[in-house]
């Protein structure tokens, strides 16, 4: 199959006057085909049509909708390594890193799959009616949640498949019945047409309503905050900038109806190296370190951009070599223009700190708009007279925070802003430490991690990947995960109802098929 760059209306291609075209990421030459730019009549006719797709598609029986997640996964894997060689021109990702990254979003559209069938994410409850209770009686009260109906999804610069079209935020949204209307990156229109078009397949196979998935490209932000203001969406995914997802916000805030938000936006990912884990490991920790830190040119959500410590030999140790590491290090392409220049930027400003040491640069790029990986030092006192020492570079950038003692390290961690992760490299030794810090990682992050490192995210039942402000806009939520269906799920109650009249599963014949809760007695069901 051949690029069209024409966008998707439901089941219908079109195309537009106003064109763009996405990049080669190394060369940055333009690559083809142009890509068609939405405008005004596109986003009007994604959003009636999502709107249209709504009610017929929450309807559709579980088994419907869960065949439906399947075969998406089906046809993303049955086009092969054209999807992964075109996501690899247009980001510069390696293939066997976009490889698993195509693993990663089949196997979540699979999770959520088996998610649907199990049915506990319904949150099915029964209170019975008790009419001879006194003083006054109590009427049957029955509860599930429902979709909050069509959903604007913002794909990410950085997983051009895990966190784009049919990423993480459109499979939970889609699992929740709820249409969606994605919001393209102009870094990877090319990767984000194949992804669509797998869709669109899987929604004529299954039966699904046109609406159930729009795709609008287009380099202009005012696509994004058209989008984000029309009142038939119901709820925002995105992950991206701070500033990015702040504009969203705003905009969801000053509607007539507001909307949530669910941005992932920034992160450092504190690590704290404990002091018998640096005794005993200082090499195996900075080795370790400078694979997580550059991993994937430090554009990760999770890389590792702040290491506490106390000061010492062991620290020292640890120091020494990583320095000697990231001397060596080559260079490598970013995502994008832009993103390499806000990281050399934000680099520039963290050397011209007073306080703060530049430890070492890696080598000096021979091609346009390469990371080159950075390390600095400063003091705990420092950075805590300057928070803006902790924020974000979005490159393989880090800064180790040079603590005096323990309750430096713990200071540190209570000023922090809210985080996606903290990690601690730690000893048995290390034990009552840990303990001693645990109240604070609670409060600061979403994924607290032992003796590994942040990079690296599980799909899976208990994952969390958010945390509280400005890691997410909503550090209640998760959107890895079976429990990120939540997110675009609310909770009606139904009273009073005949059993003929109640939404099928709260049905006296089909209650007993799904978890559920009885006059707060938990029953697991049987879907069989």
């Amino acid at each position: 199959m051949s690029l069209s760059g024409e966008l998707f209306l439901g089941f219908e291609r079109r195309a537009t006057n106003h064109t763009f075209h996405a990049l080669d990421a190394v060369h940055g030459r333009p690559l083809s085909p142009a890509f068609s730019a939405a405008g005004e009549a596109e986003i009007e006719a994604a959003c009636a049509l999502a709107w249209s797709a709504f009610a017929p598609y929450r309807a559709k029986p579980l088994e419907e909708r869960a065949a439906f997640l399947e075969s998406i996964a089906t046809h993303i894997l049955a086009q092969g390594e054209e999807l992964v060689r075109r996501a690899h021109e247009e980001t510069g990702l390696p293939e066997a890193r976009l490889s698993g990254e195509r693993a990663r979003t089949v196997g979540q559209l699979r999770l959520l799959a088996a998610e649907l069938r199990a049915g506990e994410w319904l949150g099915l409850r029964v209170d019975p009616a008790l009419p001879q209770r006194q003083p006054a009686p109590r009427p049957d009260i029955r509860q599930r949640r429902i979709a909050l109906g069509p959903v604007a999804v913002f794909g990410a610069s950085n997983f051009p498949l895990a966190f784009s079209v049919a990423g993480g935020d459109s499979a939970a949204a889609l699992a929740a019945g709820c249409p969606i209307v994605v919001k393209g990156h102009p870094a990877h229109p090319g990767t984000s047409e194949w992804v669509a078009k797998a869709i669109v397949e899987a929604a004529r196979e299954t039966g699904m309503p046109p609406g159930v998935l729009s795709l609008l490209n287009g380099p202009d932000t005012a696509l994004g905050a058209a989008l984000a203001a029309d009142p038939r969406i119901r709820a925002i995914a995105f992950t991206g900038s701070r500033a990015g997802g702040l504009a969203l916000m705003s905009v969801a805030a000053q509607r007539r109806a507001p909307i949530p938000v669910y941005a992932e936006m920034s992160s450092v990912n504190p690590v704290v190296l404990m002091p018998a884990a640096l005794t005993t490991r200082a090499a195996s920790l900075a080795r370790e370190f400078i694979t997580s830190l550059t991993l994937g040119v430090g554009q990760f959500c999770t890389n590792p951009g702040l290491i506490l410590a106390i000061e010492g030999k062991g620290l020292d140790e640890f120091l020494e070599i990583a320095r000697a590491a990231v001397v060596e290090l080559a260079p490598a392409v970013m995502l994008t223009p832009g993103i390499h220049r806000n990281f050399e930027q934000a680099v520039g400003r963290m050397a011209a700190e007073g306080a703060v040491k530049l430890l070492a640069r890696g080598l000096e790029p021979g091609a346009p708009h390469c990371g080159r990986a950075a390390l600095f030092s400063v003091s705990a006192r420092s950075l805590l007279a300057e928070p803006r020492l902790a924020e974000e570079m979005f490159g393989p950038a880090s800064v180790v925070v040079r603590c005096a003692e323990r309750g430096e390290v713990l200071e540190v961690l209570e000023h922090l802003e809210g985080q996606l992760t903290v990690t601690l490299q730690m000893e048995e030794g290390d034990l009552a430490f840990a303990q001693a810090l645990l109240p604070a990682m609670e409060r600061l992050a979403g994924r607290l991690i032992v003796n590994g490192w942040p990079t690296g995210v599980e799909v899976s039942h208990a994952m969390v990947h958010g945390g509280p402000f400005p890691a997410t806009s909503d550090g209640r939520s998760t959107s890895v995960g079976t429990l990120a269906i939540d997110r675009f799920l609310r909770p009606v109650c139904y009273q009073g109802f005949s059993d003929a009249l109640l939404p099928e599963e709260l049905r006296a014949a089909q209650l007993d098929r799904r978890p559920h809760r009885l006059d707060g007695e938990r029953r697991p069901g049987d879907a069989r």
